[in-house]
Protein backbone atom coordinates (compact mmCIF):
# COMPACT_ATOMS: atom_id res chain seq x y z
CA UNK A 1 0.00 0.00 0.00
CA UNK A 2 1.50 3.82 -1.00
CA UNK A 3 1.63 6.30 1.81
CA UNK A 4 -0.61 8.79 1.53
CA UNK A 5 0.43 12.41 2.27
CA UNK A 6 -2.24 15.06 3.37
CA UNK A 7 -3.22 18.41 2.48
CA UNK A 8 -3.36 21.38 5.26
CA UNK A 9 -7.14 20.86 5.35
CA UNK A 10 -7.29 16.98 5.67
CA UNK A 11 -4.59 17.57 8.56
CA UNK A 12 -7.46 20.20 10.01
CA UNK A 13 -9.73 17.71 9.98
CA UNK A 14 -7.68 15.16 11.76
CA UNK A 15 -6.96 18.03 14.18
CA UNK A 16 -10.90 18.07 14.88
CA UNK A 17 -10.98 14.08 15.37
CA UNK A 18 -7.37 14.09 17.56
CA UNK A 19 -9.13 16.89 19.76
CA UNK A 20 -12.23 14.71 20.21
CA UNK A 21 -10.22 11.94 21.47
CA UNK A 22 -8.11 13.94 23.79
CA UNK A 23 -11.53 15.33 25.68
CA UNK A 24 -12.24 11.73 26.02
CA UNK A 25 -9.24 10.27 27.43
CA UNK A 26 -9.08 13.34 29.74
CA UNK A 27 -12.51 12.30 30.79
CA UNK A 28 -12.13 8.82 31.67
CA UNK A 29 -8.55 9.95 33.22
CA UNK A 30 -11.01 11.41 36.18
CA UNK A 31 -13.26 8.33 36.04
CA UNK A 32 -10.39 5.95 37.27
CA UNK A 33 -10.57 4.86 40.41
CA UNK A 34 -10.54 2.54 42.81
CA UNK A 35 -14.13 -0.01 42.54
CA UNK A 36 -14.25 1.35 38.42
CA UNK A 37 -14.31 -1.76 35.89
CA UNK A 38 -13.26 -0.98 32.95
CA UNK A 39 -16.89 -1.34 31.53
CA UNK A 40 -17.42 1.48 33.44
CA UNK A 41 -14.70 3.56 31.25
CA UNK A 42 -16.37 1.98 28.63
CA UNK A 43 -19.88 3.29 28.90
CA UNK A 44 -17.91 7.07 29.95
CA UNK A 45 -16.46 6.93 26.94
CA UNK A 46 -19.10 5.98 24.40
CA UNK A 47 -20.91 8.47 25.61
CA UNK A 48 -18.68 11.08 25.48
CA UNK A 49 -17.63 10.55 22.04
CA UNK A 50 -21.03 10.65 21.18
CA UNK A 51 -21.95 13.76 22.72
CA UNK A 52 -18.71 15.30 20.86
CA UNK A 53 -20.68 14.27 17.37
CA UNK A 54 -17.86 11.41 16.75
CA UNK A 55 -18.06 7.71 15.97
CA UNK A 56 -16.30 5.26 17.51
CA UNK A 57 -13.38 4.25 15.33
CA UNK A 58 -12.60 0.61 17.20
CA UNK A 59 -15.97 -0.69 17.76
CA UNK A 60 -16.70 -3.50 14.67
CA UNK A 61 -13.07 -3.32 13.57
CA UNK A 62 -12.37 -6.63 12.65
CA UNK A 63 -15.07 -7.28 14.98
CA UNK A 64 -13.34 -5.79 18.23
CA UNK A 65 -16.62 -5.12 20.30
CA UNK A 66 -16.13 -2.47 22.18
CA UNK A 67 -15.29 1.50 21.81
CA UNK A 68 -12.28 1.46 24.16
CA UNK A 69 -9.48 -0.87 24.36
CA UNK A 70 -8.55 -0.83 28.64
CA UNK A 71 -5.40 -3.42 29.07
CA UNK A 72 -4.55 -3.62 33.07
CA UNK A 73 -1.11 -3.78 34.62
CA UNK A 74 0.44 -6.80 32.62
CA UNK A 75 -1.76 -6.28 29.82
CA UNK A 76 -0.35 -4.68 26.69
CA UNK A 77 -2.93 -3.51 24.41
CA UNK A 78 -6.49 -4.88 23.68
CA UNK A 79 -8.10 -5.28 26.57
CA UNK A 80 -11.49 -5.98 26.35
CA UNK A 81 -13.36 -3.78 28.83
CA UNK A 82 -15.43 -5.95 30.88
CA UNK A 83 -17.79 -5.67 33.92
CA UNK A 84 -15.57 -8.15 35.85
CA UNK A 85 -12.82 -6.14 35.52
CA UNK A 86 -12.20 -4.16 38.65
CA UNK A 87 -9.62 -1.80 38.79
CA UNK A 88 -7.89 -1.66 42.15
CA UNK A 89 -5.39 0.51 44.22
CA UNK A 90 -2.07 0.33 42.83
CA UNK A 91 -3.11 -1.12 39.15
CA UNK A 92 -2.11 0.82 36.24
CA UNK A 93 -4.32 1.06 32.88
CA UNK A 94 -4.04 2.30 29.88
CA UNK A 95 -6.97 3.08 27.82
CA UNK A 96 -6.50 3.39 24.12
CA UNK A 97 -9.76 5.15 22.06
CA UNK A 98 -10.37 6.23 18.48
CA UNK A 99 -12.96 7.74 16.81
CA UNK A 100 -13.82 9.33 13.03
CA UNK A 101 -15.31 12.94 12.14
CA UNK A 102 -15.79 13.36 8.59
CA UNK A 103 -14.17 10.70 7.72
CA UNK A 104 -11.47 11.33 9.21
CA UNK A 105 -9.38 9.16 12.21
CA UNK A 106 -8.06 10.04 15.62
CA UNK A 107 -6.61 7.73 17.95
CA UNK A 108 -4.42 8.13 21.16
CA UNK A 109 -3.81 6.41 24.16
CA UNK A 110 -3.05 6.88 27.91
CA UNK A 111 -1.42 5.02 30.58
CA UNK A 112 -3.33 6.21 33.97
CA UNK A 113 -2.37 5.12 38.01
CA UNK A 114 -5.59 3.61 39.92
CA UNK A 115 -4.71 5.57 43.03
CA UNK A 116 -1.36 5.40 45.00
CA UNK A 117 1.09 3.04 42.28
CA UNK A 118 4.40 1.49 43.26
CA UNK A 119 7.59 3.53 42.39
CA UNK A 120 9.18 1.51 39.87
CA UNK A 121 5.52 1.51 37.95
CA UNK A 122 5.57 4.94 38.23
CA UNK A 123 8.91 5.40 36.72
CA UNK A 124 8.29 2.69 34.05
CA UNK A 125 4.93 5.07 33.54
CA UNK A 126 6.91 8.15 33.51
CA UNK A 127 9.37 6.58 30.80
CA UNK A 128 7.05 5.22 28.15
CA UNK A 129 5.43 8.51 27.77
CA UNK A 130 8.95 10.34 27.16
CA UNK A 131 9.87 8.28 24.90
CA UNK A 132 6.52 9.41 22.99
CA UNK A 133 7.70 12.63 23.53
CA UNK A 134 11.45 11.28 21.98
CA UNK A 135 9.85 9.92 19.05
CA UNK A 136 7.88 12.74 18.23
CA UNK A 137 10.57 14.82 18.00
CA UNK A 138 11.93 13.08 14.91
CA UNK A 139 8.98 13.54 13.10
CA UNK A 140 10.70 15.72 10.87
CA UNK A 141 10.81 16.23 6.64
CA UNK A 142 13.85 14.18 5.20
CA UNK A 143 14.56 11.68 8.76
CA UNK A 144 12.88 8.03 8.46
CA UNK A 145 10.78 5.60 10.53
CA UNK A 146 13.53 4.09 12.01
CA UNK A 147 15.30 7.48 13.21
CA UNK A 148 11.55 7.99 15.16
CA UNK A 149 12.12 3.84 16.67
CA UNK A 150 15.54 4.33 17.56
CA UNK A 151 14.39 7.46 19.38
CA UNK A 152 12.11 5.36 21.33
CA UNK A 153 14.00 2.65 22.01
CA UNK A 154 17.31 4.29 22.85
CA UNK A 155 15.65 6.09 25.79
CA UNK A 156 13.64 3.43 27.15
CA UNK A 157 16.63 0.79 26.71
CA UNK A 158 18.71 3.21 28.79
CA UNK A 159 16.23 2.93 31.31
CA UNK A 160 16.43 -0.53 31.58
CA UNK A 161 13.24 -1.49 29.95
CA UNK A 162 11.83 -3.21 27.13
CA UNK A 163 10.17 -2.21 23.99
CA UNK A 164 7.03 -4.76 22.85
CA UNK A 165 8.02 -5.47 19.12
CA UNK A 166 4.62 -7.53 17.82
CA UNK A 167 3.04 -3.91 17.85
CA UNK A 168 3.52 -0.65 16.17
CA UNK A 169 2.27 2.06 15.21
CA UNK A 170 1.09 3.03 12.33
CA UNK A 171 -0.05 5.60 9.39
CA UNK A 172 -3.55 7.26 10.09
CA UNK A 173 -5.68 9.67 7.94
CA UNK A 174 -9.07 8.09 5.99
CA UNK A 175 -8.63 4.42 7.71
CA UNK A 176 -7.51 3.74 11.52
CA UNK A 177 -4.48 1.87 9.87
CA UNK A 178 -2.26 2.99 6.72
CA UNK A 179 1.06 2.37 5.68
CA UNK A 180 4.15 2.82 6.91
CA UNK A 181 4.23 0.49 9.68
CA UNK A 182 5.93 2.80 12.96
CA UNK A 183 8.21 0.19 15.18
CA UNK A 184 9.00 1.46 18.25
CA UNK A 185 12.23 0.23 17.80
CA UNK A 186 14.86 0.96 14.61
CA UNK A 187 18.22 2.00 13.10
CA UNK A 188 18.16 5.47 12.72
CA UNK A 189 18.16 6.20 8.53
CA UNK A 190 16.62 3.09 8.16
CA UNK A 191 12.98 2.84 6.62
CA UNK A 192 10.70 5.12 5.09
CA UNK A 193 11.40 8.80 4.32
CA UNK A 194 9.28 11.13 6.29
CA UNK A 195 7.28 13.55 3.73
CA UNK A 196 5.40 16.70 4.48
CA UNK A 197 1.53 15.49 5.01
CA UNK A 198 2.24 12.11 6.35
CA UNK A 199 0.73 11.62 9.41
CA UNK A 200 1.71 8.62 12.23
CA UNK A 201 0.64 7.25 14.83
CA UNK A 202 3.47 6.67 17.33
CA UNK A 203 2.35 4.59 20.29
CA UNK A 204 5.38 2.59 22.52
CA UNK A 205 4.38 -0.36 24.56
CA UNK A 206 6.87 -0.64 26.72
CA UNK A 207 7.53 -3.79 29.79
CA UNK A 208 8.81 -3.62 32.85
CA UNK A 209 10.57 -6.88 32.33
CA UNK A 210 11.27 -8.85 28.70
CA UNK A 211 9.44 -7.46 25.29
CA UNK A 212 8.18 -11.09 24.77
CA UNK A 213 4.03 -11.00 24.32
CA UNK A 214 1.48 -13.51 23.95
CA UNK A 215 -2.45 -13.07 23.42
CA UNK A 216 -5.00 -14.53 25.33
CA UNK A 217 -7.78 -16.50 24.06
CA UNK A 218 -10.07 -14.13 24.19
CA UNK A 219 -7.94 -13.33 20.56
CA UNK A 220 -7.56 -10.11 21.78
CA UNK A 221 -6.09 -9.04 24.46
CA UNK A 222 -2.10 -9.05 24.41
CA UNK A 223 0.47 -9.67 27.62
CA UNK A 224 3.61 -9.46 28.40
CA UNK A 225 5.01 -13.40 28.44
CA UNK A 226 6.84 -12.74 31.96
CA UNK A 227 3.69 -11.29 33.74
CA UNK A 228 5.52 -7.72 34.01
CA UNK A 229 3.54 -4.86 34.30
CA UNK A 230 3.54 -2.40 30.73
CA UNK A 231 2.31 0.94 29.57
CA UNK A 232 1.37 2.38 26.23
CA UNK A 233 1.16 6.25 25.03
CA UNK A 234 0.01 7.26 21.77
CA UNK A 235 -0.23 10.39 20.04
CA UNK A 236 -1.16 10.81 16.16
CA UNK A 237 1.50 13.47 14.99
CA UNK A 238 1.51 15.66 11.14
CA UNK A 239 4.68 15.73 9.54
CA UNK A 240 4.74 19.81 8.44
CA UNK A 241 7.84 21.91 7.40
CA UNK A 242 7.44 23.71 10.56
CA UNK A 243 8.23 20.04 12.40
CA UNK A 244 6.20 17.54 14.04
CA UNK A 245 2.42 18.60 14.87
CA UNK A 246 0.69 16.80 17.56
CA UNK A 247 -2.82 15.96 16.39
CA UNK A 248 -4.07 14.56 19.88
CA UNK A 249 -3.25 17.05 22.01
Amino acid sequence: MPITCKSADEIEKMRHSGRIVRQVLDHLRTVVAPGVTTMDLERAADVRIRELGARPAFKGYYDYPCVLCTSVNEEIVHGIPSEKRTLKEGDIVSIDCGVVLDGYYGDAAITVPVGAIEPDVKKLMEVTEASLYRGIDQVRIGNTVGDVGAAVQEHVEANGFSVVREFVGHGIGTKLHEEPQVPNFGSRGHGPRLREGMVLAIEPMVNSGKPETRVLGDKWTAVTADGSVSAHFEHCVAVTKDGPVILTQ
